[in-house]
């Protein structure tokens, strides 16, 4: 337990109109059609210094929605030179963090635009609830910025327990991450993600990721490779994505593409999907104009050729 004194609050918020199209034939109609929805969120965050000059972040995020709701949380202790410790109660962990790296004027392709059965996203995913980041000072070497992690959880692919509580399981997951910056743009960056399921052979689980990004004037691009050795006799999976985007004062252009791919195992086929969007957004002050156009070939890993096209045009307000 810690405390601190003198601790500032702070409150933010915003609001997101969006109209969506759908159309993936032979579909039900509660995943095709139009629509237009509205998303109002809340962020509270604060900031405090203790005695011995260590400081203290708080942030929570939450979306109201229709129902109240808690999206992301964390408690982060700043200790200077020796590093920071950071609690992810919901969300927020390192190696999550680097799930997909590609730029995007508006979303990842698959962030909201497609089925989340082929989501390309997964590394980091078993540990970044309830469980705990130690991530080392920026260390400056030759022009090169180095940041490396180290992130443990008790109750991996689990929720964070509650306060006095305990999880459900024992399972638990460790993942470690290292990212090297360059002064001319360059950037490198990998992670690796293990889950000990116990002594059960072949349970293990195992995933890794790799990742190039490269920015010069207006123009970043990013290219990212995913693995997972599922064990347990699940699939596994394997993910690739690239994106490049451009930005001039207020408005951003960006292209990007991602392949998800469940390997095959026993009788259950390998399915690869597709994943395609071409976005556009422009901000006027608090206001920002975002659109997407996005295509996913075979969502929800069906084994029959099917294809998920969906359009969105949202405008946000922060306040």
């Amino acid at each position: 337990m810690t405390s601190a004194n003198a601790f500032d609050y702070g409150v933010t918020g915003g609001a997101t109109l969006a109209y969506s199209s759908v159309s993936q034939p032979g579909a039900a109609e509660t995943v095709t059609g139009k629509g237009i929805g509205l998303a109002t969120d809340l962020t509270l965050a604060g900031n405090g210094e203790l005695d011995n000059g260590f400081t203290v972040d708080w942030f929570m995020a939450l979306d109201t929605d229709g129902a109240l709701s808690n999206t992301s949380g964390t408690l982060t202790l700043g200790m200077g030179s020796l590093g920071t410790v950071q609690w992810n109660n919901k969300f927020g962990s390192k190696a999550n963090g680097i799930d997909d790296v590609t730029p995007h004027a508006y979303n990842e392709t698959w962030d909201g635009l497609t089925s989340a059965d082929n989501n390309p996203s997964f590394f980091g995913a078993s540990t970044t609830m309830g469980s705990l980041d130690y991530r080392i000072p920026t260390l400056d070497i030759g022009g090169l910025s180095v940041n490396a992690s180290y992130t443990h959880d008790m109750s991996a692919d689990e929720g964070p327990a509650t306060k006095g509580g305990v999880g459900t399981t024992q399972v638990s997951g460790n993942a470690i991450t290292l990212e090297i910056a360059s002064d001319f743009g360059l950037s490198v960056g990998a992670g690796q993600e293990n889950v000990d399921n116990g002594n059960t052979a072949g349970s293990d689980e195992e995933s890794v990721t790799a990742y190039v990004k490269y920015a010069v004037g207006p123009i970043t691009a990013a290219y990212q490779e995913a693995y997972q050795n599922s064990g347990n006799g699940a699939q596994d999976l394997e993910a690739e994505m690239w994106g490049i985007s451009y930005t001039a004062g207020d408005l951003s252009l960006s292209y990007a593409e991602s392949e998800y791919t469940s390997h095959a195992i026993s009788t259950t086929a390998s399915v690869t999907s597709e994943l395609e969007s071409v976005q556009a957004a422009y901000t006027m002050g608090a206001m920002t104009i975002s659109a997407a156009m996005s295509e996913t070939t075979n969502p929800g890993n069906a084994t029959a050729t099917t294809t998920h096209e969906e359009t969105e045009i949202a405008v946000s307000f922060a306040f």
